[in-house]
């Protein structure tokens, strides 16, 4: 996790670590994951150097996408804004998930209900409908609770994190 200590957070965002982390351990071929606030900040991030033993021991998870847990949030909020566009032109409804396949990859990208966007990149060997099955679990139990005071809880934690690691 980015922010890979829970002491002193919330239970609703302790519980939101602990799902991201279980998704990430869990779920065979996810390199990193990320969750983007619908003004696309980074609110919530696996970070492939503090996963879990049980990933880090699987060949077929290597290291996640090239720079950091913004990055990807970067990524993940600019497809999210590129779909939704696209969905008003064509006057077709909400957007709830994007999934761009690549030789050495995949990318999901999911709405949750707040606004908000979860984004997945998968190795070139992760079963596509296993990652959305799970990323759907994770929005269903997500996107309840990610309320303007949770996301503003999570900020506040990443920029913590963030400022003690430059230290």
């Amino acid at each position: 996790m980015t922010a890979p200590t829970t002491f002193g957070l919330s239970s609703e965002a302790r519980n939101l670590h602990w799902l991201l982390t279980n998704l990430v351990e869990e779920v065979p071929g996810i390199q990193s994951v990320a969750v983007v606030s619908s003004d696309g900040l980074l609110l919530l991030s696996s970070d492939p150097e503090h996963a879990g033993e049980a990933r880090r021991a699987r060949a077929d998870t290597p290291a996640g996408p090239r720079g950091s847990a913004a990055d990807l949030a970067t990524i993940v909020s600019g497809i999210g804004s590129l779909t939704i566009g696209a969905a008003r032109l064509m006057d077709s409804g909400a957007v709830r998930h994007t999934m761009v396949a690549m030789d050495e990859g995949s990318l999901f990208v999911m709405s949750i209900s707040d606004g908000s966007l979860l984004g997945v990149h998968g190795s070139a060997e992760c079963d596509m409908s296993v990652v959305a099955y799970h990323m759907a679990l994770f929005v269903g139990r997500a996107g309840h609770v990610l309320t303007p005071e949770l996301r503003s809880e999570l900020r506040k934690s990443l920029e913590a994190e963030s400022a003690e690691n430059t230290r």
